[in-house]
């Protein structure tokens, strides 16, 4: 688990994460086959990893029908899971459409905790029935609560360096105007507040869109 955690903290970025932690997910939990990680950010479901083939197809199959123990597990609980894709009564179109054109019986989905706006689960899937025991669920949980500690730093050094960018952006807009117009810089400021509002636009894309335009006219 040392050295599980030392791997996941060392990626890059989310999609290098997210890809370490398929890899690690189908060679620690006994009976994973295939793995796949699914985040919600800003409203969307996104897929930024799978082990293979086969859990890109279930998301999609997913995001078809808009069912299916990863969309449950996202919105609703910590963990989802099913012991016979077949059999199951819950999401008819889903498990149909999964069992017929992936051959996944077993499916183990887990809610990972990344703040208060994203959120993620881990999915694993096996083409047995009743795969997953209960090692399986605590192994899959630990490298789960692993995984979302490193997310969530991830996440955070993310939305910061946007909100420097945003920053960096909004001076550098104040800056063309304060040259444009002869202004200072609280003047420029309001300009550009005075647009956002007019506009409906968010300060930051305004901002973009001055120095955007500087540029095309260079």
């Amino acid at each position: 688990m040392a050295e599980i955690s030392r791997e996941l903290a060392g990626a890059g970025d989310v999609r290098q994460l997210s890809a370490h932690l398929c890899k690690l997910s189908v060679a620690v939990v006994p009976s994973c086959e295939h793995a796949g990680v699914s985040l919600v950010r800003g409203g969307v479901i996104e897929t930024p990893a799978q082990s293979d083939a086969v859990p890109e197809r279930v998301d999609r199959i997913q995001d078809e029908t808009g069912q299916g123990p990863c969309v449950d597990a996202i919105l609703e609980g910590e963990v989802f899971e099913t012991d016979d894709l077949a059999a199951e009564t819950r999401w008819p179109e889903y498990r149909r459409r999964v069992v017929e054109e992936t051959g996944v019986r077993s499916v183990l989905s887990m809610r990972l905790f990344l703040g208060e706006n994203d959120i993620g689960a881990l999915n694993l899937y096996s083409t047995r029935r009743a795969a997953f025991d209960t090692e399986d669920r605590a192994v899959a949980s630990i490298l789960g609560a692993h995984a979302a500690v490193a997310l969530q730093a991830m996440v955070r050094e993310e939305q910061l360096q946007q909100a420097l960018h945003g920053r960096d952006v909004i001076g550098q807009a104040k800056g063309i105007l304060m040259a444009r117009h002869g202004v200072d810089d609280d003047t420029a400021f309001q300009l550009l507040r005075g647009a956002s509002s007019r506009l409906n636009e968010k300060l930051r894309q305004v901002a973009r869109t001055v120095v955007e335009r500087e540029i095309e006219r260079r």
